[in-house]
Parts: structure tokens; sequence; C-alpha cells
């Protein structure tokens, strides 16, 4: 055990990432009932829809588990309204200042964890009161930190500034990449685009077939103007790409952007079209596995590794 076991009380310090289209209550529960913590990722969700969401991971799982909230989400007060009145145990935040809304979760019982790409981020979200920071690399999915520091050089950083747990994420999606992670002072890790790839995932199959298709050099962080994102090469990401080359700004990038990007790409499976986020590790995914599966052979990898290691 160690202190993110304790924290939330789980078996393994294995966290399912709070991902836009693929974090329903069906990849949540299975996480947590294979001894995870399952997160709902609530940014592709509607107030109405959240809610649905987290009674029904109470009727399937009697386990801990978390809901995911980007603090720039437009209707954030009705969305930690409804945390609040549904007794959600654990809040992870990011996209946002930790100010905010940490005093009120923690005031309601809730442990809040904040992602952050920095070590100053991390002091920041530490003097606000959480109880643990993801500390998120540049090779992650989604949405990213504009300093592309990656996950090698940022858990050190971090682990040297604050005094709270910290949570790696970025680039792990095997049990020897968890272990490196403990190696550099995480005592967990949020991993994000390995549960994609599990049929409990709400994402389109084809783009989780893409995941499958992804190597080394297909994703990039795009869109640094507006908010840095990872995304799979395609003819939306082209776009972006001769956009920026040519000197785009803001209004002009959201402008390509429009909306229902994420959704059409992720959650409706238009390939070309779609914005398809997802992390370097892509390349390392190779096989759509049950979400329970993936828990274990990360557990079993991180143990065989590190009794591997103790031979050296």
């Amino acid at each position: 055990m160690n202190r993110i076991n304790e924290l939330f009380g789980i078996r393994y310090p294995i966290i399912q990432a709070g991902m836009i289209w693929a974090s329903g209550w069906r990849l949540a529960s299975a996480v947590s009932n294979a001894g995870g913590l399952g997160i709902i990722g609530a940014g592709s969700m509607y107030p109405n829809v959240l809610r649905e969401h987290i009674q029904k991971i109470k009727q399937a799982t009697d386990k801990p588990f978390g809901v995911n909230v980007p603090l720039l989400y437009p209707d954030i007060n009705q969305l930690i309204a409804i945390i609040l009145e549904e007794k959600v145990p654990i809040v992870f935040t990011s996209a946002g200042n930790p100010k905010t809304w940490t005093g009120t979760l923690k005031a309601a019982g809730i442990k809040v964890v904040h992602v952050v790409s920095s070590s100053l981020f991390a002091e920041k979200s530490e003097a606000a009161g959480v109880d643990a920071v993801v500390a998120e690399g540049f090779e992650a999915g989604g949405h990213n930190g504009r300093e592309e520091t990656t996950t090698m050089v940022l858990i050190p950083a971090v682990t040297a500034k604050v005094n709270i747990p910290v949570i790696a994420a970025g680039g792990i999606a095997t049990g020897r990449g968890m272990l490196a992670a403990f190696a550099l002072g995480a005592e967990g890790v949020q991993i994000g685009s390995r549960f994609v790839a599990t049929p409990e995932a709400s994402s389109h199959q084809n783009f989780k077939n893409a995941i499958l298709d992804a190597r080394e050099g297909d994703t990039m962080l795009s869109l640094k103007k507006l908010t840095p994102v990872r995304l799979i090469k395609n003819h939306f990401y082209d776009l972006v790409k001769a956009a920026e080359d040519n000197g785009a700004d803001a209004a002009v990038l959201k402008e390509i952007l429009g909306r229902a990007r994420a959704k059409t790409g992720m959650f409706e499976g238009n390939l070309s079209e779609g914005e398809l986020e997802i992390g370097q590790v892509s390349a390392l995914i190779s096989q759509i596995k049950p979400a329970a599966a993936v828990v274990a052979e990360i557990w079993e990898e991180f143990e065989a590794a590190r009794k591997q290691l103790t031979t050296y």
C-alpha cells in the first residue's frame, strides 16, 4: 500500500483517465471493479447526462470511482452541483485554477486531485489544498501543456517541489512504463490511451481501430494558439498544420476547429474530418482488450519488471 492506494481506497494505484467521448460509466465501473480507479469524463457530457452516468456507476460498482471536471466547462456550476448532490467521492479537476472549487469540494468530504503540466502549477495546486496532483507529460493525448515537458522530466521536477502524492500521466500504457514512473517518484499512474482501446470505452470503433494502426510519429501536438491538443494526423490535422505554417492566428484556427469536431471524430467515427485525440503511447497499443484485463496485465507486468530489476 502507498499513499495513492490509501487516499482512494483502491487495490492498485492505476487510475483510468477521464477522457472525453470515451470514459462513461461502463468503462469507469469496469476499471474500479478490477481494482483501479475508474473516472467518468464529464468534459463531453451535458449536466443531465453526467447525473445519469453517476447514478449508473453506483449501480455497477460498490468500489470507489471519480469524475473528471475540466474547470473551463461552460456549465461548470451545474456540474459541481450535481457532483455534490450525488455525493461523488473523488473529483479530478483540470484546465483551470484549482483554487476555484477545491475548497467547496473538500468541504463536502470529496477527495480532490488536479492535473498539472509543470512543477509551478503543482505547487499552486498544493497551496489550493488538493489531495494529490496528476503530473501529465507532453506525450499525453488530449489537451496538453504548452511547455512540452516530457513525463521523464516532469515527474521528478514535480515530486521535488510538492509533499502531496504525485500521479504520473503521459506515455504510460504498460507495467514497465508504470515502474519507470514510480522510479521517478510517482505513487500512481493515470492512463488514458490504453483504456480507449477497450470494449467498454464509448468511443467509436473506427477511432479504436485508428489507435491500433498508429505508429511512432503519427500523433502531434496541435492548436497551441488555442488549447494545445495531441492529435492523430488526418485531414483535419493537415488543415490545421497548413494554417499554422502560414501564421494563422487564434481566430482563424478557431474557425477551422468549428463545433463538435472531437465528437465527430472520436464518438461518431469520422476519421477524416474529426479531431482524434490520443497519446504517443498509441504506438504501443496493438489489441482491444477488456478494461479488467488491461488493469491485470499492467499490474502483473509491473510486478514482474520490479522483481527483475532487483536482480541487477
